[in-house]
């Protein structure tokens, strides 16, 4: 009898998952497929990942961390539709960054989040390829960002920056993904949480820094996609997760009430004269669709919202498949005026990357 009850109650357990699985599904079909022309994740991810290919490294000597981001987003890319000439193409434009290549000199050598990220791209081409070279590359920098922890366990590279929450975490949890080993899991997700202990302000949002009291677009949208990337690996189970999770629902929420007529959100997020801002719409866009798809959020409240979004930010994509209406690399400032007369960039990585990482997004 017992054996009896117990089957049942596998075959009901059964049933709700994939009746949820069938919910996600149906979510994913009705919201995020029959596209207008031209702006399919399909079609935008694979001529701007080509573009990324040719396109020379902006802003410093060594690599920065918004070309790190974009090739991330385009290996992902790659990976996602199978295809091996774009992803071999990304790893010969790496391989002059490997340790004695051609472009070694590019390499970043501070012990600073911004060039700590590098690591991400070897590890991603590990996850890909199984090659050791890479990873042992990879690993070495994820190493190197917790051999001196503060006392609390958190990384030295600790700063309490919004953008830390995707470029701290982002480079444990590749080294996570690469090596199934559990200590990069645990940093990142002790890092996570105490960010959001210390930043996320009551009504969702995150200020730029404890001492600067804006909204500001990017910074939250590295805030948003850092999350969502967590939380897609982060394991049901994990003592860490609830507490992230929460955070990301309560951003989420916050998010969907100033996102705009048009689909974008502002420079500043919560300021109606602020200027649209591409690079943040395409984090939150990422961030939302990851939530619908992993039955995180809503999809009867969340789907369109995010729809809205990429179809939005895809009409700033310009001919040349470069991303307009990118906000400048921006300090911390504790100015209004400093926010609002940002200037607006064409093809700045900082725009590129997260439009590749939305049409991954939607083709996972």
């Amino acid at each position: 009898m017992r054996s009896g009850v117990r089957s049942v109650v596998a075959l009901v357990v059964i049933l709700m998952v994939n009746a949820a699985a069938m919910a996600q599904s149906n979510a994913a079909t009705q919201y995020f497929g029959n596209w207008p022309a031209g702006t399919s994740p399909q079609e935008v991810g694979k001529h701007m990942a080509e573009h990324f290919v040719t396109s020379p490294h902006q802003y410093t000597a060594t690599i920065h961390y918004s070309e790190v981001g974009t090739w991330y987003g385009a290996l992902t890319f790659a990976q996602l539709t199978h295809d091996d000439a774009l992803r071999q193409e990304l790893i010969k434009r790496f391989e002059p960054l490997m340790p004695g290549g051609a472009e070694a000199a590019r390499i970043p050598t501070r012990h600073h989040v911004d060039d700590s990220i590098f690591g991400v791209v070897p590890l991603e081409i590990a996850i890909q390829t199984k090659d050791s070279k890479y990873l042992a590359d990879g690993v070495g920098w994820a190493d190197r960002q917790w051999e001196s922890p503060r006392p609390d366990g958190l990384s030295a590279e600790t700063r309490f920056w919004i953008d830390d929450m995707y470029m701290l975490t982002m480079l444990q949890l590749e080294a996570y993904r690469a090596t199934g080993d559990h200590k990069y899991l645990d940093r990142d997700a002790k890092e996570m949480a105490a960010y959001l202990d210390q930043l996320q302000q009551p009504n969702g949002l995150f200020y730029h820094a404890q001492d600067v009291p804006f909204f500001w677009g990017r910074g939250d949208g590295w805030v948003a996609a850092g999350m969502a990337e967590m939380l897609r690996t982060l394991p049901e189970g994990h003592p860490q997760r609830p507490r992230i999770l929460e955070g990301y629902k309560k951003m989420m929420a916050a998010l969907l009430k100033y996102q705009r007529e048009d689909g974008m959100w502002g420079q500043l997020i919560d300021h109606e004269e602020a200027w649209p801002e591409s690079s943040s719409s395409a984090m939150f866009a990422f961030a939302m669709i990851t939530g619908v798809k992993n039955g995180w959020l809503d999809a009867a409240t969340y789907g369109p919202a995010a729809r809205r979004a990429w179809i939005a930010v895809v009409g700033y994509v310009d001919q040349n498949y470069d991303v307009t209406q990118v906000c400048e690399g921006t300090n911390k400032e504790n100015s209004l005026p400093y926010y609002l007369a940002r200037r607006r960039r064409t093809g700045d990585f900082h725009g590129q990357a997260p439009v590749l990482w939305t049409a991954s997004a939607l083709l996972r």
